[in-house]
C-alpha cells in the first residue's frame, strides 16, 4: 500500500500501470498516457483512498474511470484516468460540462483536462451517507446541508445542467466541514430535462437509505407531503417554487 507520491515515470512498471491503463494496459498505451501526463503538468501521483484496485489504493473507481491523487506545480489535485474498457472514448465532454457547473460554484474546480484525464479540485470530504451516520453534529447542521445540497441542485436546474446520477446521492455528494460537494459529473448532460432537485430530495428524504438514517435524525414532513411539493415545483422550477419547496420540507 503506497503511502507517497511517485514520480510519474513509475507509471510505466506494474502494478501502478494496470491503474493508468485500468483494467489491462498495453506498452503502448502506458507510454502515450505517461506523456499525457507530462503535457498536463503531472509531475507524480499517490494511491490512496477508501477503494483497493489489485493492492493498490484509489480515491474512486466508477464505469469511466479511477480517481488517483494527482501532484502539479507541487499543489494535489484529484486525476481522473479513463479506463481503456469504458465506453467513452475521451474525458473532454465531461470536463465541458464540469466546467459549466464550475460558472455556478458546483462541483470541483477543473483545473485541466485531457483525453484520458481529468485534474480537479481535491474534495478531502467524507460520502454523505458516512457523514449522517456521524451522531456528531446538531439537526441544525444537518438540515442546513440538506438545503445547500438542494441549492445547489436548483441552480443546475435552473442552469440546464442534469446531473445524472443524483438518485443515488449516497455516492455523489462528499461534506468537508459542514460543506457539502456534488461530484462526479460523467453523466451530466445538457440536452436533458433537469431532475437534479426531485432526484435529490427523493435520495435524501424518500425510501433510501440514506434517508431513513435522516429521518431517524430530524424531523420531516409526511412522505406524500414531500412527493406532492416536488412535483409542484417540477411544474415551474421557479425561484418561488423552490422557496415554496424549502418551506414544505420545513427547511
Amino acid at each position: 500500500m503506497t503511502q507517497y507520491f511517485l514520480p510519474i515515470r513509475k507509471l510505466r512498471e506494474k502494478p501502478y500501470s494496470n491503474i493508468l491503463c485500468f483494467p489491462k494496459p498495453t506498452k503502448r498505451q502506458i507510454d502515450n498516457r505517461v506523456n499525457e501526463l507530462k503535457r498536463l503538468g503531472i509531475t507524480s501521483v499517490k494511491f490512496f483512498g477508501p477503494v483497493q484496485i489489485q493492492g493498490l489504493d484509489v480515491l474512486g473507481k466508477g464505469y469511466v474511470g479511477v480517481v488517483i491523487l494527482g501532484k502539479k506545480q507541487n499543489k494535489i489535485f484529484a486525476l481522473k484516468i479513463r479506463r481503456i474498457d469504458s465506453q467513452r472514448n475521451k474525458l473532454t465532454d465531461e470536463a465541458k460540462l464540469l466546467k459549466i457547473a464550475n460558472k455556478i460554484g458546483v462541483g470541483p474546480q477543473l483545473i485541466s483536462s485531457s483525453k484520458n484525464f481529468l485534474v480537479m479540485e481535491y474534495i478531502t470530504g467524507t460520502k454523505i451517507i458516512n457523514w449522517v451516520k456521524d451522531e456528531k453534529f446538531s439537526s441544525k447542521t444537518l438540515r442546513i446541508i440538506i438545503k445547500k445540497i438542494l441549492f445547489d441542485c436548483f441552480r443546475l436546474d435552473q442552469l440546464g445542467l442534469d446531473h445524472g446520477e443524483l438518485s443515488v446521492l449516497d455516492k455523489h455528494v462528499l461534506v468537508t466541514n459542514k460543506k457539502p460537494t456534488i461530484i462526479d459529473f460523467e453523466s451530466s448532460s445538457v440536452n436533458r430535462k433537469t431532475s437534479n432537485v426531485s432526484s435529490a430530495v427523493q435520495a435524501i428524504l424518500i425510501g433510501t437509505g440514506l434517508s431513513k438514517i435522516i429521518r431517524k435524525k430530524i424531523t420531516l414532513p409526511k412522505k406524500n407531503i414531500i412527493i406532492n411539493s416536488v412535483r409542484n415545483y417540477k411544474k415551474i422550477k421557479t425561484e418561488d417554487s423552490f422557496n415554496e419547496l424549502l418551506l414544505k420540507l420545513k427547511l
